[in-house]
């Protein structure tokens, strides 16, 4: 993986928020009023939410987070949280840390924190044990009883609309409300987009493919397509990378929902995929190849296929966060670009 350029650009996107942040546009200091009542740095700070307000009265010095990919917003803002949720899958070495978060505790010289174990939901003790003074979940799936449950051991940045629906852009700039850092993370999020526009112009041929994300394969049987909805947070992915969603994806996201299945009767729904993106490897590609039904995708039928390892950490940034796209990028548009090529090659 492309460790030593994620390093240099994490380093890079530090110093960037440090030495621009106090000469931010005015625009920037007043953006999304609705959304935090105060500026970078000013306290009290008041956090808009899908469970409502929540107001944090002074700069936080304990930062804990919850569920997945919080506490990359403050590690990447030169914060190590007091306690964060262990990783539960894409760890490559059993520590419960990813190692794009390793290699940022590296950076910053820190220790790991806390790590709270959530296979059985979130440890509301071992939080409160961390006595902190805010507690950022503004990518998480909490309930109200949850978001309650919580707020009784310190202020909460909640969701902004729904469970497990918050964008990387969203997931930086609400936790970066809560830690009074909003110009900040907006340097952030520009340093990433940036990071992200510079690779995918190295790859003209990415532009327009419609790709859409299989979900978990069961090549024991075949008869469903199983795909994620532009709504879930790796298809949407897709058009940060110079993809377009497809139209039969597209029709099928109205719902809201994050996952769709089709009957495999109905395959030629997907004729306007040029690529797929899924979890396996050749072997689940034989298998597509081999039914007869499903063979006749034409991404299946160009070698138009993207294989994440489902347990690894490849597979796993490809669920964009905020320190992860980085680590990945390179490495994950390699494949789109390869990809895209074999699509474009049969076309002609």
């Amino acid at each position: 993986m492309r460790s030593q350029r994620f390093l240099a650009a994490a380093a890079a996107a530090v110093a960037l928020v440090l030495g621009m942040s106090a000469c931010s546009s005015d625009s920037s200091d007043s953006a999304d009023r609705g959304n935090s009542d105060s500026g970078s740095g000013s306290f009290p700070v008041t956090v808009h939410h899908a469970f409502g307000t929540t107001t944090i009265k002074e700069k936080p010095e304990r930062v804990a987070t919850v569920a997945w990919a919080n506490h990359e917003v403050p590690l990447a803002l030169g914060i190590v949280p007091v306690g964060m949720a262990a990783a539960t899958f894409g760890d490559d070495n059993g520590n419960g840390m990813l190692p794009w978060v390793e290699e940022k505790l590296d950076e910053l010289g820190a220790k790991p924190p806390v790590l709270f174990d959530e296979t059985d939901g979130i440890d509301f003790e071992a939080v409160s044990d961390t006595n902190p003074d805010v507690i950022l979940a503004a990518y998480s799936g909490l309930t109200k009883e949850d978001y309650e449950t919580l707020s009784e051991i310190a202020p909460v940045v909640a969701y902004p609309q729904g469970p497990w629906a918050t964008s990387w852009r969203d997931v930086i700039k609400y936790n970066s409300m809560g830690l009074g850092l909003e110009r900040e993370g907006e340097e952030l999020t520009a340093t990433i987009e940036k990071e992200i526009s510079d690779e995918v112009a190295k790859h003209p041929q990415l532009a327009g493919k419609a790709t859409m994300f299989l979900t978990h394969v069961d090549t024991s049987d075949l008869s469903q397509v199983s795909f994620y909805t532009a709504n879930d947070t790796r298809a949407a992915f897709f058009e940060d990378l110079g993809l377009t969603t497809p139209k039969s994806v597209a029709d099928a996201s109205t719902g809201g929902e994050f996952s769709k299945k089709v009957s495999a009767e109905r395959v030629d729904v997907f004729n306007d995929v040029d690529i797929i993106v899924t979890y396996g490897d050749q072997a689940l590609v034989d298998a597509l190849k081999a039914d007869p039904l499903l063979s006749q995708m034409p991404a299946v039928a160009n070698n138009a296929v993207v294989f994440l390892d489902g347990t690894g950490p490849m597979g796993t940034a490809a669920n964009p966060t905020p320190l992860a796209i980085s680590w990945v990028l390179g490495d994950y548009v390699d494949l789109l670009a390869a990809a895209a090529e074999k699509s474009s090659a049969a076309g002609q």
